[in-house]
């Protein structure tokens, strides 16, 4: 279980590795074709030392008409001192609100802020001596300030891998909101490698991140409460978020990524306001109730290596208590961090991620057409031939049906 969520670390480093050997690799080029056939090979043994010059990050362009707009907000829960730091005071939260907005307004939007890059890769890839703002200046496509588009949009909130920053689910984010949803990227405050907050700090995960107190169910039980709050906040008559007339609160729902995918059933557990699920690559830390989710719509998506039926019992049990709607997808040539940015900033510079064979930008696109299609058919009733078995144009995903 462990071992599937580690995996992040190691691809990570391998990201920073290829950051490296890509700006070495610019440099040769520069020099010439024979300087650049004895440039350093990817991976390990790439010892040229980075200068970022010529490096430049993009996630993929939505693939939905929308502008995208983005609102960065503090939150904070004045009635739970928060779990993991009780000394800290309350709860505190940031939260990343991207929305569809109209075109040609707005600034672009930062995708994190140096320190927070600098701690990804010092967590992650430490000494590979990689400047932060190779990953603090990666091209977004949203804007801040945007005005908003008109009309009343789903929420889909997101959370996050554990040690990984929410802007590692930025490109998924985007998509949604171009689609139109009003998506809430939550952070889950020293849980990550690193979040930076209005007065200039920036707090991490610390000692928590290798030895947690209580275990994985502790981490899904604070999740599921963060996520109720953050609906609390954005739904609420006095909501801290002066767009919030565009959200209908009556369709909600929520994806993650490793431990906040299972998370994502602890939420609709623990709150009936959340209508619909997605799991990405997560194992299940407390079981979905043998009694289900009350009917409540939930996909399953995951690598072939790991999540294929008999590969993680937790999957195999949630698939038989699960009563509502629900597909189990798994996707041949995925790591851990394939459904994540992760994948696609290491593709770009054409290095594989350990365990990956699938290019990142595919992988992008598959993830982002399956979860966009599960929130389409459950919170907009829009029918989804893509839901509803094989595609010839993607192979790489498989639909498992194995018995209850």
């Amino acid at each position: 279980m462990t071992g599937i969520r580690r995996a992040a670390a190691p691809a990570a480093f391998v990201l920073a590795l290829a950051l490296s050997t890509a700006t070495a690799g610019a440099a040769s080029a520069a020099a010439g074709p024979a300087a650049a056939a004895t440039a350093a090979p990817s991976g390990v043994g790439a010892t040229a030392a980075p200068s970022g010059v010529g490096v430049q990050l993009a996630l993929p362009r939505p693939t939905s008409p929308h502008a995208v707009g983005l609102s960065t907000l503090h939150l904070v829960d004045a009635d739970r001192p928060d779990p993991w730091v009780p000394a800290a005071g309350p709860r505190q939260l940031m939260v990343s609100v991207y929305y569809p907005a109209r075109p040609g307004t707005g600034e672009p939007a930062q995708y994190m802020t140096t320190e927070e890059a600098q701690l990804l890769l010092q967590r992650q890839a430490p000494g590979a001596g990689i400047p932060p703002r190779t990953l603090s200046d990666t091209r977004t496509w949203a804007r801040t300030g945007p005005r908003p588009a008109p009309g009343r949009f789903p929420l889909v909130l997101l959370s996050p891998g554990y040690t990984m920053p929410r802007s590692t689910l930025t490109s998924l984010a985007e998509d949604l909101a171009s689609h139109g949803y009003v998506v809430a990227l939550v952070n889950h405050t020293y849980e990550d490698s690193g979040t930076t907050f209005p007065d200039g700090r920036t707090l991490t995960c610390g000692t928590f991140c290798d030895h947690l107190p209580d275990g994985w169910p502790q981490v899904n039980q604070i999740r599921a409460t963060d996520i109720s709050f953050v609906i609390d906040q954005l739904t609420g008559h006095h909501s801290p978020w002066h767009y919030a007339h565009m959200i209908d609160p009556q369709r909600i729902g929520m994806a993650g990524h490793s431990v906040g995918g299972s998370s994502a059933a602890s939420a609709m557990a623990a709150d009936q306001r959340v209508r619909a699920g997605v799991d990405m690559d997560g194992t299940f830390d407390i079981p979905i109730p043998a009694t289900g989710l009350d009917h409540r719509p939930f996909l399953l998506l995951g690598t072939q290596s790991g999540h294929a039926p008999g590969e993680d019992a937790s999957w195999d049990s949630a698939w038989a208590n699960l009563d509502g709607w629900k597909r189990w997808l798994t996707v041949s040539g995925t790591d851990h961090v394939s459904f994540t940015d992760l994948t696609v900033l290491a593709s770009e510079l054409n290095i594989p991620l350990p365990g990956a064979t699938l290019p990142g930008q595919r992988a992008a696109e598959l993830t982002r057409s399956y979860v966009a299609a599960f929130f389409d058919l459950q919170l907009k009733g829009i029918p989804q031939p893509l839901l509803d078995g094989p595609s010839p144009a993607n192979p790489e995903v498989t639909f498992q049906h194995p018995s209850p």
